[in-house]
Parts: structure tokens; sequence; C-alpha cells
């Protein structure tokens, strides 16, 4: 039997919440979700798990995720119910200098200007400077070897292992291994990420071809195999991080970037480590919603919900309303993360004054309940020092809870393949301004902005009441928004939740277009643009660029509610 797949997807199908009393796991790909339930019944860790999730996703997803990318993670500790997050973004290297770098900008011709809306989600995700609402500051080229930053993904793996695994790290990679020697076929929407990335990226580079199929992207339902990612995997498992950043996959790398004109070192890679960092958080109805802290933006999603908590009882019922203070919420959120949120080993954001209920207050004061603001600045906390990309929830037999993003950022990031390696190169750099001054300015050996973010949800007594995310570059703290007031106020189930229409300040620019998904109800948008907002309705596959969540929820007697992403190929599992 021969299928359609060239059809519009009109995201017509329906998905119920998926119960378990044990574990879940929740992912954007099937084989993925299956990899971390297999594992989970081995007897291994949410850390376990979340390591054996994200590398299948680096097989299954490699369009979106993988070795070359970075990854944050923030893990629900049950024994005592504590909070840890681990950043795992690399550094620029040490040799790549402001000049060096406006050097190669020079080159390209328009490469210092803000790409704007295109593609899938890369309307978000080609947004990363925090330079929203401003003049654009000049950037390195999109997909130039200067943007690729220390892979941070391969280190996060094993220190996330390191720290709560249980299991052999050679048994959590096995399904990986399996995937990638065996092959796997694509499903719809990601087949269609996969070939815009091969045509746009991949095609440039001499090693492309690894991560193609007879020099084009592999078709759904189409086997496809990467034996190069398989012999990384081994090494990864039989030799810890050092392998990856002290052996031949570290020379792989540096040569490939070398031949590229980048300036990376094997010093920058031996170098490299990520860091448990103290998360941040924020009270909402009893709840506490945690993130990672900057240099991600999780702490975007924490100013717009303390913002919004201030706003929403003025709404009542009136749905357009609520959407209206949401985004105003968002806006207001974006402009203090476009000037606070950097490396905080450059520029620390003077976190507590940000979230001081005082100074959200005054913040939301400045929203008119009768019109949009006319143009959103950031604000003057008290001084205080404080894609692509995937997702996935997971949720152990013992009430740990995982939440772990990985990203390459534009897609296949760089395209930039090392040889032998069957992975990308991510391009964070890309993050990074070319402004002296700038909070975001490059300078060697510093952390960009970075736009992936997990977040968390624990309850009053501190249990873990839901595992959450939603990647889509500048999408994810307004997807944590508006998933967060689904959950608590308006107590939707998790698939439930990830099935409402959602809204996205386009680049995340308060001063731009409010996107919303064409299921919106028509008198809402109406009502929206009565007050003052640019709306644009958006349909079809373009829908995914308003990111693709998974969520894990705590229900009563400690049942595990899980969701998948409609937008999406993922799905939600467990036992």
């Amino acid at each position: 039997m021969n299928f359609n797949h060239d059809r519009t997807c009109d995201f017509s199908s329906r998905r119920s919440v998926v119960l378990s009393p044990n574990v879940a796991v929740a992912s954007s790909q099937p084989l993925a979700t299956e990899a971390g339930v297999q594992v989970l019944r081995a007897g291994g860790s949410a850390a376990d798990a979340a390591v054996a999730v994200a590398s299948a996703l680096q097989v299954t997803q490699a369009c979106s995720t993988g070795l070359g990318g970075d990854a944050f993670c923030l893990y629900y500790e049950a024994d005592g119910g504590r909070v840890h997050a681990y950043n795992g973004s690399g550094r620029s290297p040490a040799a790549l200098t402001l000049d060096v770098a406006r050097r190669a900008a020079d080159a390209e011709p328009g490469a210092g200007r803000d790409p704007g809306v295109g593609g899938r989600r890369g309307s978000a995700d080609r947004r990363a400077d925090g330079a929203a609402g401003t003049a654009s500051p000049t950037h390195l080229p999109d997909y130039h070897a200067h943007t690729v930053t220390v892979p941070g993904a391969a280190d996060a793996w094993a220190e996330v292992h390191r720290r709560f695994g249980r299991l052999a790290l050679g048994d959590v990679l096995a399904p990986a291994i399996r995937f990638a020697e065996e092959g796997f076929s694509l499903e719809p929407m990601a087949a269609g990420w996969w070939a815009a990335g091969a045509e746009r990226q991949l095609s440039a580079h001499r090693h492309g071809g690894e991560l193609m199929l007879n020099g084009r992207a592999p078709r759904v339902g189409e086997r496809f195999r990467n034996p190069g990612l398989a012999s990384v995997f081994r090494e990864l498992a039989d030799g810890g991080r050092d392998a990856f950043y002290r052996g031949w996959v570290a020379e792989r790398i540096v040569a490939e970037l070398e031949h590229e004109g980048g300036v990376m070192t094997l010093d920058d890679l031996a170098a490299h480590r990520g860091e448990w960092v103290e998360p941040v958080s924020l009270d909402y109805d009893g709840y506490r919603v945690w993130e990672c802290p900057p240099n991600g933006q999780g702490l975007a999603a924490l100013l717009a919900l303390g913002t919004y908590r201030t706003l929403r009882d003025d709404a009542g019922a009136n749905e357009a309303m609520r959407i209206h203070y949401q985004i105003e919420a968002m806006r207001l959120a974006f402009a203090d993360a476009a000037r606070f949120v950097a490396d905080p080993d450059f520029a620390p954001a003077p976190l507590a004054g940000l979230l001081d209920p005082e100074y959200l207050a005054r913040r939301a004061a400045l929203v008119d309940p009768a019109r949009a603001m006319a143009h959103v600045g950031p604000g003057i906390p008290a001084s205080s020092v404080g894609d692509d990309t995937v997702y996935f929830s997971v949720v152990d037999a013992d009430g740990n809870g995982c939440s772990f993003i990985n990203s390459n950022f534009m897609g296949f990031g760089t395209g930039i393949v090392p040889r032998g390696c069957g992975f990308s190169l991510q391009n964070r750099g890309r993050g990074f301004v070319l402004e002296a001054g700038h909070a975001n300015a490059l300078e060697p050996r510093k952390r960009p902005y970075h736009t992936i973010i997990p977040g968390l949800l624990t309850s009053e007594d501190g249990g873990l009441a839901a595992v959450f995310g939603v990647m889509g570059g500048m999408m994810q703290p307004q997807g944590h928004l508006q998933v967060v007031c689904r959950l608590v106020d308006e107590r939707l189930d998790p698939q439930s939740a990830l099935d409402a229409p959602r809204f996205q300040l386009a680049d995340g620019d308060p001063d731009g277009t409010v996107l919303v998904e064409d299921s919106f109800p028509g008198a809402v948008v109406e009502e929206l643009r009565s007050l003052g907002h640019d709306v644009a309705p958006v349909s079809g596959a373009r829908r995914a660029l308003f990111g693709l969540g998974q969520v894990i929820a705590t229900g009563d007697e400690r049942m595990l509610w899980s969701g998948s992403d409609p937008r999406g190929d993922g799905y939600a599992g467990g036992f």
C-alpha cells in the first residue's frame, strides 16, 4: 500500500492524554520515546532514560539536535524534593575575537542583518540575539564556522548520567546505537525539516552527505543508517566525555572547522565543562515554576508569568483579554531578557531584582487594558547579582523527573559534519552580537544568549507537579507561559494544554507582529486587533513555529498524565 505524504498538514488528528502508574516519557519522536521506556523497564533512572532519549533523537531527528549542539537540564530529585539545573552550553573559541568575527561578517554581504521571519520555527530561532525591539546589531553569518561554539551536549549527557544514572552508559546508549547501525525511517514532519536542511546546509559542506541518502534527504519510509554516529556513540560509551572532547572525535571537529575557516582548537574542546547551577523559580498560584538561569532565556518565562499573575484577574472570563494580558506580559519580559540575559561570567543578571514582586507589579502597571503598548523597553530592577531543538520529559518509578532540551539551533546548525562522525555542528554563536559593550557581545570563551529552556513545576508541598517544555527558538518562553497557564489556571490535562491554540510574538520582538494559530476563535482575533495588536493567523505545516511541547504531570494517586504536541511527530508512553 502506498501513502501520500505530500499532503498539507492540517493537524486534524486527535490525541488522548496517556496515563501510566509507574513511569512516563514524552518526546518528539516515537522511537526515542520507546528508547526511554525501554531503559526505564530495565531499572534505569530518569537520568538514564533522558540520555537514551537524547541519543535516540540525535539519530532520528538529526535535523534538530545532537552531539554537535548544546543541552540544558532540570532534574527533580524525589529524595529530598530538590531541583537541580545543568547548563550544558559551550563557549566560543579562545581565538575568536570581535575583530576576527567582524572580518568574517564583512566578507558576506547582508550577514549582519537579522534574517526575519521564515521557515519552520525559523522565525523564532533566527532571533536569538535578544536585541528585540531595537535596531538589530550585526551578527555572524548564519552558517559560518565561527558560529560553532564548543558543543556541550556530550558533556551534559555524561554529567547528568554520572550524577543521577544507575545503568552503564553503554546500556543507556544501546537503543541509539541500534537505530544508527540498523537504520530507521523518518516520520512526515521530520522528513520535511530534514529535506529543507539538506538543501540549505548539508549540501554546502564536503561531508554533509553523511546525513543524506544518495545526495538528498531520506524520504518518509526509507531506511536511513548512520554508522559513523554509531562509532561516536560507542566511543562515548567506552571512554566517557573525554573520548569526545580529547580523542579522535575532537580532532575531526577541529580539522573540519579549520577547513571551513574556523579557529576552534583542541584546547578549546579539552577545556570545556558544563556546570551545575542554581535554578531560578517563581511562585504561581501555589505552584513553583522552575527554569535554568541565564545564559538561557528561561528568565523571560518567569518574568512573563509574574507580570501576568498581577493582571489576569482583571480579565475575568474574557478569553481575548486573557490573551491580551499574556501578550503584553510577554512583550515586557522579552524586553528585559534582551537587556539582561547573557553569560553570567561576563554580565550577571540582577535576578533577585527582576523577580521581585514589586518590580513585576511596576511592569504590570505599564499594561493598558484597552490598548496594546506602542513600544516596550527594559525596566530598571533593583541592583543585585543573583528551530532548532528537541525537548523531552521523563519521570521514573521513584518519582524523579528530568526536563531535558538539546539543540543544534537552526536545523542542522551550520551543516558542517566532521568526517566519519555522522552529526552536524551547531551555530549557537549566531546568538552573539558584534557590538562592543552589548551584554551579548562576542568575546573569547564566552557563552551566547541561549534560546533553549527546560521547565519544571513543583507543588506547594515541594512534590513534583509537572515536567514540561516547548521547544522552538524564541517561542520557548512564550510556550512556557501559555502551557503553565493552561495547566494551572484552566486545569487542563497535559494533552489538552498542548492541543490548545497558541500565539507568538514573532521573533520574540516586543514591538512585532502577533502570530496566532488559525484555530484561534475569530472573535478573539478581532478583539485583539481592536486593542491594537498586529495579528497574523498561521495555518498548515507552518504551525510548527508555535513550538513542539511535551508534558508529564503528576495526578491523584501519583498517576502520571502525559501529552505530546500535535504539531509534530511526537509520542508519549509509559507503563
